[in-house]
């Protein structure tokens, strides 16, 4: 399978938007402001994104899955210089944050969209 450097380079920046803030919330909340830049989140982003589209393109299924997420955590863990189970914590929570930011701005929307139609 071939990879479509344009479509990964826009991937790259719509990720660096949506989960490089996110990420360093979780981060800044779990190992502090000293271990957790933004700069590193941007970091992550950027690589996780690179090497997930590579082992996405190689392997299917499951497979895949499990390899992108220990090598999200990987990152995680090396970038925020934290543990294992620690860089787990960090991904859930930035889930966390990112599922309660889109509800609260799908919220606005609907809100927004019922006052002018």
């Amino acid at each position: 399978m071939a990879i479509n450097l344009d479509v990964l380079v826009i991937h790259i920046i719509i990720n660096i938007v949506v989960i490089s803030p996110v990420l360093w919330l979780a981060g800044v909340a779990l190992v502090g402001s000293r271990k957790a830049k933004f700069t590193d989140a941007i970091w992550i982003t950027v690589l996780g994104t690179i090497v997930a589209t590579f082992f996405g393109a190689l392997f299917t299924g499951l497979i895949a899955t499990i390899i992108q997420l220990i090598l999200w955590l990987a990152l995680v863990k090396h970038f925020f210089d934290c543990g294992w189970l620690r860089a787990l914590a960090i991904s859930i929570l930035a889930v966390v944050i990112f599922v309660v930011i889109v509800t609260i701005l799908g919220l606005i929307g609907f809100v927004l969209w019922s006052i002018w139609f």
